[in-house]
């Protein structure tokens, strides 16, 4: 069962619960994602809307993520639990077949009265890289609904339970109170899970993720980097561009990262313990005081630039430190992951492996 979502308003003395209402129509949740794709998932490019298939149905809505897999993102409506089930099933054997130029022509077409941008800068402004030369290599399906009867989650269950298949479902609901409209979204399969599941499904192309670790890059200008900052007050950052910033949201806490310094190797360890905010609203720790991060002496400069814009500015993440090696020695051997992202997942065996030896960890 999905975790049931309440929302109390407690901004007076008086503590009100917030009610569910239903959305006014299911076009309306279908314009919100597609004017936002990332409230129900950050990590995917919106490629097709209303995509008509080679039977004469059509798809809601199509995504596409960094590594070229395809979701398909059906809502319920008013079907029946067969007919759901069957559709985006369905829609997933035509899927399956469509080569990256079939992918390219759905996403031009629908992309053609919004602009002049093609498959290749679209992906590249989402993803900040050209595509994968071979995408579609594998494809998930995502219903949407704001509940679900008993009958379809047990067959949910048991496709994704016995026999790997990758579909989830996403639980959205609306909020109305003192003139202002709120949306919640909840999961069937946490996708974590749903990710580390499929990993160890037959047939997987990528070795599976834990779901926890991942690997930051470290900024560097003009030859000097932000790592001092970084540990003296226990955080990390990227900025200078949303391609830099963006992945920062991926983090969450909980997770661990290694830090490193690009082309140079790994020198730190730490856990998250909050989300990325704006470096400016950022506060740390300091002489036990909660202190705004840019009241401080800062070694690294950039980290106060373009401070009012949304898109340049740096975001900060808190960290708790676990162990950290000096600059001028920092841990490399080869065959470690190394990627251009400011924050990925770290799903390399190998990689994790040397660093759990490195820094001494317990895993």
């Amino acid at each position: 069962m999905p975790i049931e979502v309440g929302i109390w308003n407690v901004s007076s003395e008086n503590v009100k619960k917030v009610e569910y209402s239903s959305i006014d129509s299911e076009k309306r949740l279908e314009d919100i994602l597609c004017g936002d794709l990332s409230i129900l998932d950050s990590d995917l490019l919106l490629i097709g809307r209303q995509t008509l298939t080679g039977f004469g149905k059509k798809i809601d809505m199509l995504g596409i993520d960094e590594t070229g897999k395809i979701t398909i993102i059906e809502l319920k409506k008013d079907k029946t639990p067969r007919e759901v089930i069957a559709q985006v099933l369905d829609y997933a054997s035509w899927i399956k077949d469509l080569s990256y130029t079939d992918l390219k022509e759905i996403c031009d077409e629908y992309y053609n009265d919004k602009g002049d941008k093609e498959f290749e800068s679209l992906f590249d402004e989402k993803f900040g890289t050209s595509p994968p030369e071979k995408i579609n290599q594998e494809h998930d399906m995502i219903i949407v609904c704001s509940e679900l009867d008993n009958e379809t989650e047990r067959i949910l269950n048991y496709l994704s339970d016995n026999y790997n298949v990758p579909v989830n479902v996403a639980f959205f609901r609306f909020f109305s109170d003192s003139g202002s409209e709120y949306l919640s979204r909840s999961w069937l399969i946490d996708p974590k899970e749903a990710e580390e599941r499929l990993s160890y499904s037959k047939g997987q192309k990528t070795e599976p993720w834990n779901g926890r670790d991942f690997v930051v890059n470290i900024d560097v200008n003009d030859g000097k980097s932000s790592y001092n900052d970084l540990i003296k007050y226990n955080f990390f950052t990227a900025g200078g561009g949303v391609w830099y910033s963006k992945t920062l949201a991926n983090l969450f806490p909980g997770a661990r990262i290694f830090a490193m310094i690009p082309k140079k190797g790994y020198l730190a360890v730490g856990e998250v313990l909050a989300e990325s905010v704006p470096i400016k609203d950022f506060h740390v720790q300091y002489e036990d005081k909660e202190v705004p991060i840019l009241d401080l002496p800062l070694e690294y400069e950039p980290l106060r630039n373009n401070l009012d814009n949304p898109d340049l500015c740096y975001y900060a993440v808190r960290v708790r430190w676990i162990e950290h090696l000096r600059e001028e020695e920092p841990f490399w051997v080869k065959g470690l992951m190394a990627n251009q992202n400011s924050a990925f997942k770290l799903r390399n065996k190998f990689t994790l492996d040397k660093l759990t030896e490195r820094f001494k960890l317990d895993d």
